[in-house]
């Protein structure tokens, strides 16, 4: 009787183990994000969705492209939720029924970079008359050409700017921030960026940011779940859940507390 008992308490753990191993892994939740390059290459997501897993369970998949090309995306029904920074395209995206609800999340600005010699002579805080110089001076400018909200804010100055040719050296690359910013680092060249992206860029060179402060540069950031109305299978609930969290105190704080050699790179500004 002692022996049976005894082999019995050896046999226990190990039918416990065999049943763990047996026994179906539950697996997290994956939600897909279509979203800026920005926020991807500035270092933002690194610290944002890690927090939000901790708080939710819930993994993001991102799929970083330019604005323009992650609403398309979303049109499709390839993605839950957007974080994107168009605010015309994203109320063009609602009005179209793609999503019910367009939320403000966060903000920074845009900064137009330059060489540190700055041979065009644009440096201040007017990006209009700086845009107006280099087109004057066919100035080396590497445009991303890519949709992005980065490249429609640009659009938007040059118009406002009343320049029609752009001069000689623009050269439109089809490009993220991140490799945009690498051109103009190896050419020389003046380039728009978000400040996020600048402000985590390792190969400046000698590129340094030469009009800045312009409050036409404000730069805004939005979130939006996809409408289910349109696309059954898109995960509504949980792309709620992470628009409501990074809404939220504890979202908005998470923002604003991540910083790149002490500089804060994004603002939150969630309407509650």
């Amino acid at each position: 009787m002692k022996l049976s008992t005894r082999l019995w308490r050896m046999a226990v753990p190990v039918l416990l183990t065999a049943a763990a191993l047996a026994a179906p892994v539950a697996h997290a939740e994956t939600i897909v994000m279509a979203s800026t390059t920005s926020t991807e290459q500035s270092g933002l997501f690194s610290h944002l969705l890690p927090a939000f897993k901790e708080a939710s369970g819930i993994d993001i998949k991102v799929v970083a492209q330019g604005t323009g090309q992650a609403l398309d995306t979303a049109r499709r029904g390839d993605a839950d939720v957007l974080f994107v920074h168009d605010q015309v395209a994203e109320e063009k995206f609602v009005a179209e029924g793609f999503a019910t609800k367009r939320y403000p999340v966060m903000y920074n600005d845009f900064v137009l970079i330059g060489p540190d010699k700055d041979p065009a002579g644009i440096k201040g805080d007017d990006i209009v008359q700086a845009l107006g110089k280099l087109a004057k001076e066919n100035a080396d400018f590497v445009s991303r050409g890519d949709k992005s909200g980065t490249n429609a804010a640009e659009l938007r100055f040059w118009k406002a700017a009343g320049v029609e040719d752009k001069g000689k050296g623009y050269k439109a690359c089809g490009c993220g921030m991140g490799p945009a910013l690498n051109i103009a680092s190896s050419t020389g060249a003046y380039v728009l960026s978000d400040r996020g992206t600048w402000l985590n860029f390792k190969n400046p060179g000698s590129l340094q940011i030469l009009v800045e402060g312009d409050k036409r540069l404000f730069n805004q950031y939005g979130v939006m779940v996809v409408n289910p109305a349109k696309f059954s299978h898109v995960k509504a609930k949980e792309a709620q859940q992470f628009v409501d969290w990074v809404t939220s105190k504890a979202g908005q704080d998470t923002i604003a507390s991540y910083k790149v050699n002490g500089q804060q790179l994004f603002f939150p500004n969630a309407e509650k």
